[in-house]
């Protein structure tokens, strides 16, 4: 049985950057496998690459992700590990972005001799604003539930749409 890590990254104090943290939540309130573990990490990236050191054969990062749709459509994107040469993100310990957080495992897993998960994914939904501000948007709101469908589907094999617009269900 492969060992899968959904991981809710983001800050709630900068309104839908929250949506990782309060998908995770939702995820966790259901049901899963044991070789599941959902995990709220919010801001504690490091956390999370020290987490990682445990042996996951999956991981699922699930995050505020834009990249210029309409707030709240969802993507489905698969990390390939591959960085240009001297591509490193610097660490800094209050800013882990995915990327800083799997470079840094790739040095913890190289000191340590550990792996990295083999598959990466990032379950992204596009933020309406990140400003400060608790709560989220209603179109990230909104997408919420659609990401926790979003994320089951994946966890079962399932290969659903790589965007999700907004009102749109997640499909194999």
């Amino acid at each position: 049985m492969t060992r899968t890590l959904v991981a809710g990254i983001g800050n709630i104090f900068l309104g839908d950057d929250g949506f990782g943290v309060e998908t995770a939540r939702r995820l966790a309130e259901r049901r899963q496998p044991a070789h599941i573990e959902v995990v709220d990490i919010g801001v504690r990236g490091v956390h999370l690459a020290y987490q990682l050191l445990d042996g996951y054969d999956t991981l699922v990062l699930v995050d505020a992700t834009a990249r210029g749709e309409a707030p709240g459509t969802l993507y489905v994107i698969e990390h390939d590990g591959s960085r240009a040469a001297g591509d490193v993100p610097a660490i800094d310990g209050h800013r882990m972005t995915p990327d800083t957080v799997l470079a840094l495992l790739d040095t913890l897993c190289a000191g340590t001799g550990g792996q990295p998960p083999g598959r990466v994914l990032i379950v992204g939904c596009e933020p309406a604003s990140v400003d400060e501000g608790m709560g989220l948007s209603p179109p990230v709101s909104d997408a919420v539930p659609r990401a926790v469908r979003l994320i089951e589907e994946l966890l079962q094999g399932g290969e659903p749409a790589v965007a999700q617009a907004p009102g749109a269900e997640a499909s194999t």
